[in-house]
């Protein structure tokens, strides 16, 4: 199947390693010119030079802290200058788990919430010129069943489940697209469940228990649910949080 990628813009936040670095490499890999970005100066720029090497597409690589609001919204609109526009916005980024403070609370608003909500109304102009306009919102399988404790990250992850639904409903008179990709435990080198599986074994294994396929995910997985939503191929889909967990969640919906 054609995604029809070939030459299309994306913006994807968080894309030095992990779920973020795959999409990245899946929307390149199609054809895509891609900005990637994270805080770390040399990551971001060890992955650029990989990305443009590996597969020869535009590649706008600068560091950027979403958390700052200026300087975020500078990086996005560097990030479309260079690449000509945008097609596709993936933010990514997370501020993580943690239940230890109130802390925890005010940092995974600021970076899973404003950051998606400020890339989307900086983005929004460009996406709505472009004939296939489209958001894919890294939501989490935490925020539609109860997991482990009352964490700001699942509460965050929910938000941008609502955030995204109500919003494609918003912008769909303008073509653009809104869905949400909701992973469950995605296993990869320096990753969270590898050292959940260090430090926390017994809870590793409870997980792994849990999913009936037998394993964890991995971000190539994510990145290739990632890449079919965003791209013009689903076009017909629009406010869905599809989610990727190898069955690991168990609740039903209709």
């Amino acid at each position: 199947m054609d995604l029809g990628l070939k030459g299309r813009k994306a913006v994807i936040t968080g894309s030095t390693r992990g779920i973020g670095r795959a999409i990245a490499e899946q929307l390149a890999a199609e054809g895509a010119d891609i900005a990637v970005g994270a805080r770390d100066d040399e990551a971001t720029a060890k992955a650029g030079k990989a990305l443009r090497e590996e597969y020869g597409v535009n590649v706008f690589a600068e560091p950027v802290n979403v958390k700052d609001a200026d300087a975020y919204k500078a990086w996005l609109e560097s990030a479309a200058d260079s690449l000509g526009g945008v097609d596709i916005f993936v933010p990514n980024v997370s501020g993580g788990g943690g239940m230890d403070s109130e802390k925890n609370w005010w940092r995974n608003f600021e970076i899973d919430v404003l950051h998606t909500v400020r890339g989307a109304e900086t983005l929004l102009p460009l996406l709505k010129k472009s004939d296939a306009g489209s958001i894919v919102i890294i939501g989490s399988t935490n925020a539609v069943e109860t997991f482990m404790g009352p964490m700001a990250y699942n509460a965050m992850k929910a938000a941008l489940i609502t955030y995204g639904k109500q919003l494609s409903q918003f912008v769909a008179k303008r073509g653009v697209r809104v869905n949400v990709v909701s992973p469950g435990p995605i296993y990869f080198e320096g990753g969270a469940w590898e050292m959940i599986k260090g430090a926390v074994p017994k809870m590793y294994e409870s997980t792994m228990e849990q999913i009936p396929a037998g394993r964890m995910g991995t971000p190539e997985e994510v990145a290739r649910v990632v890449t079919f939503l965003a791209s013009p191929a689903a076009s017909l889909v629009t406010g869905i949080n599809l989610v990727a967990d190898n069955g690991f969640t168990k609740r039903v919906q209709f």
